[in-house]
């Protein structure tokens, strides 16, 4: 089985792997994987949590990592995703990939005869929608209870997938950005045919009734030529104390990091006492985990 989206998995997976997370928190069973497995890591992205997440989680798991910078690999010179994972799949247990381009870990789980694992490409991050539905879960049991509000750059990676992850179970998401500023029509749709979504440019009318105030950067990597614009374009939804006025009055805010304090959210909220964000990347590590243990039982 791989995890290349969050279409990958059902609602039953995901709180499988909630489980799985759960049961590593609360040491309720000794859980390791078979010994010396190994993570391939082939990133073309700079990455920090999701890679030391993954390293430190198999590690933990009685595994090892190997780590491929994809500029100092032979795909600088050429070589093919499909080729690349074939080889790398003759070495390892499973690959995990941070790649740009969507349809290119696609090839490399088409041509992998280990798992496969999304660590973020340009469509999808299905390991940080686990993350922070795990998150969320832990401060509001019932899925059913939730009403997220994302805001800023409706049209992410982050946002694609946690609208999935959301809509899937249970919870309802409001996607606030700027006026015909749209999120993405295929992972808008497919959220649409799971639950309840619904898009805003006015944040006061996105974030009435919400419990999870939702932010992500303004500037993803491969945009930075385009940085000034797109500060300009999303600077009406900065997460700030103002803002959470709008919110329900205990709301929580969540950001995946890296964090740009005083551009999607100020330092007086991030640091405050309704952020769960340092919880939120911790976590990472936990899912990692679980993320490993359960593609694994899928596969033996």
């Amino acid at each position: 089985m791989n995890i290349l989206s969050i279409n990958d998995l059902s609602k039953d997976d995901m709180l499988n792997i909630f489980e799985i997370a759960d049961s590593i928190r609360d040491n309720k069973e000794q859980t390791s994987l078979k010994t010396n497995s190994i993570l391939a890591l082939f990133f073309e992205k700079p990455s920090t949590r999701t890679r030391t997440s993954f390293e430190a989680g198999i590690s933990q798991l009685n595994g090892k990592s190997i780590y491929i910078d994809a500029n100092t690999s032979q795909k600088s010179r050429g070589e093919s995703f499909a080729d690349i994972s074939k080889m790398l799949s003759s070495y390892c247990d499973f690959i995990a990939a941070r790649l740009y381009r969507h349809d290119d870990i696609i090839e490399m789980a088409e041509n992998s005869s280990v798992p496969v694992i999304n660590a973020l490409t340009d469509l999808e991050h299905p390991t940080q929608a686990l993350v922070d539905m795990y998150t969320i879960n832990s401060h509001i049991k019932n899925f059913k209870d939730v009403k997220i509000a994302f805001l800023g750059d409706i049209a992410t990676n982050t946002a694609n997938s946690l609208m999935l992850a959301a809509t899937k179970l249970g919870a309802k998401i409001s996607l606030v950005g700027p006026k015909d500023y749209m999120p993405n029509s295929t992972y808008f749709n497919k959220a649409r045919e799971h639950g309840f979504i619904y898009v805003y440019d006015d944040a006061k009318e996105g974030l009435a009734d919400a419990n999870i105030i939702y932010t992500d950067t303004f500037v993803s990597m491969g945009q930075e030529a385009e940085a000034d614009k797109r500060r300009e374009l999303f600077k009406d939804y900065q997460v700030n104390s103002k803002l959470l006025e709008y919110a329900s009055p205990n709301a929580l805010v969540m950001h995946c990091l890296p964090a740009h304090r005083g551009e999607e959210i100020t330092a007086e909220v991030i640091d405050g006492p309704r952020s769960i964000v340092w919880e939120q990347a911790k976590n990472k590590l936990l899912l990692a985990k679980a993320i490993l243990l359960f593609v694994s039982m899928q596969n033996e």
